[in-house]
């Protein structure tokens, strides 16, 4: 599928909507001029290559020149493609250099195509692509290959276009040509979106997905996003729809993708017409019209102008909507594109039948319905040509898979006595070297043996090193406040304490317990890594309720020292892993930030997408580490611990075992601190897969 590209048209908006279509207008001269900047650069080359001394039009670097800027002016003037393509066909005539030629006849193709000239566009794709095969140069091949196809389907002749298409298919799985393949099962998942076949539209297109995973090519991925989007948009899918368009224009933006991007805001307005949001339809009608202003490229301006006309004539104004349909229709017309001119020949029934032209009503009406009975019988044809065409493709493969099985039997005969041959010399060799390899065996066997006795032997002393930790864990950090609680209750119990005074110890009493079940909480969890290890259940789960969660938890020790605790975390983070384990670890990290942050200070939760990641920072006003301090923190053998600014105390486990969680949930954990200045603690944890957010 190609972009679509609209125009800019005036809109009654909010002061809110207002703002944002400045901002974009803007952002549109930004586009432009990136993209202009490359176009003056090849021109400022070619300029300068031939007012050195030593310059001659015959130079394949001036005709790789003029073929690169004909390329770049397809969409902003493209008359300027056609002649720069004929002056590089006529000096790479002239040098009988093959490739030039090859490129020019492409670019001729390709402004042929644009301009509705398919018997042209054909015979230029055709002579392109036979130069291209006796170079077998094998990545233009493929271009011409796929242009070529292109041109047979917008031609109607659905098996030569189907036809191309796979035998591209099998070139550029041939020689590892993984854009082509990507492009081409695209571009066949269009010819069964133009079907309504939406199932094997849809199989191709996860072919598409998986192939730009492979290449990692934001932008390939991007622009068959927005084809996708389309495709969702057509099935009635639209929170799919406006999902994959919202990611495929972030990343057209970024990158100033003009003519995409004109496509992309195009397919963003026909999701909201789809859901009769025609303010907002037109809005991003608009935006794509606005770049349109740069490009030069009829056919994509059909779906774009008759959908305008559909978003006006739903807020009844007639004569706006009879403007664009009018446009779409004589373009439709003029490049005899059959299925726009029957579109726009029904806006236009629908648009006359409301201002009462009856007469001009009927005559669209009868077009369209003509149009619809010739489309109808056309889709059926294709239909069948499709498969036809794939079964005989099919049939092709098979037949010459059969050819190339009796070829090789021809050949068992010489096989056969060479293996022979090959058997007799492995004998021997076999009875000659076998003592080497029992011996190898029994020496393999007795490394194996050291070996897991050395593994035993490690496993034993961790365990006896776990075991004393946790036994010194136990009598440092527990031992003491259930000592003085218990304590406590023997003076209460011997009346040494009265009732009044008993109560006076109740906010002592109180944290002592709260340190002891956060101890337990800590020591269970660390035990359960350390000696049995721990049972993931990761589950698709938000960040962000957790943090609060633990925000609500850890509320009354805040509220003690006057710490105020703010949650900056996007509200889509969902992340795949355990909750329980994650749990955890913010609750640690945050009770860690409030022992260490003096009364009156601040604590600030905040995330930021990086790629497949969530990346999640807890950051303190607290008192700050020194660099000692920095390289204890993480060790797993360290209960390395400090009392916090009000005397609070520490396990001396909660960052070894957020450490250890959070790497066992596929991410990393780090911190940067300052002396009192206060901590930044970061962690990172894998996005939720093929999951769809809300489309904004």
């Amino acid at each position: 599928m190609h972009a679509k590209k609209p125009k800019f048209k005036e809109l009654a908006i909010t002061p809110k909507l207002r703002f944002i279509m400045a901002f974009l207008f803007i952002l549109s001269i930004q586009f432009g001029f990136g993209q202009s900047n490359k176009r003056h650069e090849l021109k400022k080359e070619i300029t300068n290559l031939r007012l050195s001394n030593k310059f001659s039009a015959k130079d394949t670097l001036h005709i790789q020149l003029l073929i690169d800027l004909g390329n770049e002016l397809q969409y902003f003037n493209a008359d300027s493609l056609l002649s720069l393509s004929k002056e590089a066909l006529k000096h790479s005539k002239n040098i009988e250099f093959i490739r030039g030629q090859s490129e020019s006849y492409l670019g001729m193709g390709v402004y042929y195509s644009d301009h509705g000239k398919s018997t042209a566009a054909i015979n230029n794709y055709t002579k392109g692509l036979i130069l291209a095969q006796n170079l077998s140069n094998y990545p233009l091949l493929l271009r011409i290959k796929n242009n070529l196809a292109t041109e047979y389907n917008y031609n109607g002749n659905y098996a030569e276009a189907l036809k191309n298409y796979l035998e591209g298919l099998e070139i550029a799985e041939f020689h590892g040509e993984k854009k082509m393949l990507s492009i081409m099962n695209e571009n066949i998942a269009s010819l069964y979106m133009a079907l309504k076949d939406y199932d094997h539209a849809m199989e191709f297109y996860k072919k598409v997905q998986e192939l730009n995973n492979e290449l990692d090519d934001e932008v390939t991925s991007a622009e068959s996003e927005s084809n996708l989007a389309s495709l969702f948009a057509e099935m009635g899918t639209l929170d799919h729809a406006m999902f994959y368009v919202n990611r495929s224009i972030a990343v057209l933006e970024r990158h100033k993708i003009l003519d995409w991007l004109a496509y992309a805001y195009e397919v963003k307005g026909k999701v909201y017409l789809k859901q009769d949001k025609f303010q907002w339809a037109l809005y991003w009608y608009h935006q794509s019209e606005s770049l349109h202003e740069e490009i030069d490229d009829p056919r994509s301006k059909i779906d774009l102008l008759n959908g305008m006309a559909e978003a006006y004539l739903g807020q009844g104004k007639d004569d706006l909507s009879e403007k664009y349909a009018l446009k779409a229709y004589d373009i439709s017309t003029r490049i005899n594109f059959a299925e726009g001119t029957q579109k726009c020949a029904n806006t236009l029934y629908k648009i006359n039948k409301n201002k009462k032209n009856y007469g001009k009503s009927l005559r669209f009406h009868e077009i369209y319905l003509e149009l619809s009975d010739t489309l109808h019988r056309n889709e059926n044809q294709k239909s069948l040509t499709l498969l036809k065409t794939r079964s005989e493709y099919e049939q092709q493969k098979t037949a010459l898979i059969e050819e190339n099985k009796k070829a090789l039997a021809k050949q068992r005969g010489l096989i056969y006595a060479a293996i022979i041959v090959l058997v007799i010399f492995a004998i021997i060799t076999f009875f000659i070297k076998r003592a080497e390899r029992i011996q190898k065996t029994l020496n393999k066997e007795l490394k194996i043996k050291t070996a897991k006795l050395q593994k035993h032997e490690i496993e034993l002393r961790d365990s006896n090193d776990t075991k004393t930790k946790l036994f010194s864990i136990i009598g440092h950090d527990l031992r003491g406040p259930i000592g003085a609680l218990q304590g406590l209750l023997q003076m209460f119990t011997d009346g040494e304490v009265n009732k009044s005074e008993f109560f006076d110890f109740i906010p002592k009493l109180k944290s002592d317990v709260d340190h002891i079940y956060f101890t337990l909480s800590n020591l269970l969890s660390w035990g359960q890594t350390q000696m049995n290890g721990s049972t993931m259940k990761p589950v698709v789960m938000t960040l962000e309720s957790i943090v609060n969660d633990n925000i609500e938890l850890l509320g009354q020790v805040a509220k003690t020292k006057s710490i105020k605790i703010i949650s900056k975390l996007a509200g889509n983070t969902a992340v795949w892993s355990d909750s329980n384990q994650i749990d955890i670890v913010i609750r640690n990290l945050i009770s860690n930030a409030l022992k260490f942050t003096p009364d009156n200070g601040m604590i600030t939760i905040m995330s930021r997408e990086k790629n497949d990641l969530w990346e999640v920072s807890i950051r303190d006003t607290g008192v700050g580490m020194d660099k000692i301090t920095l390289e204890k923190l993480f060790k797993k053998d360290s209960s390395f611990t400090t009392y916090g600014t009000n005397n609070e105390k520490g396990t001396g486990l909660g960052l070894s075992l957020c450490k250890e969680m959070v790497e066992k949930n596929g991410g990393t954990i780090w911190v940067e601190s300052t002396l009192r200045k206060g901590s930044t603690f970061y962690f990172t944890l894998p996005k939720a897969k093929n999951k769809y957010s809300q489309a904004s």
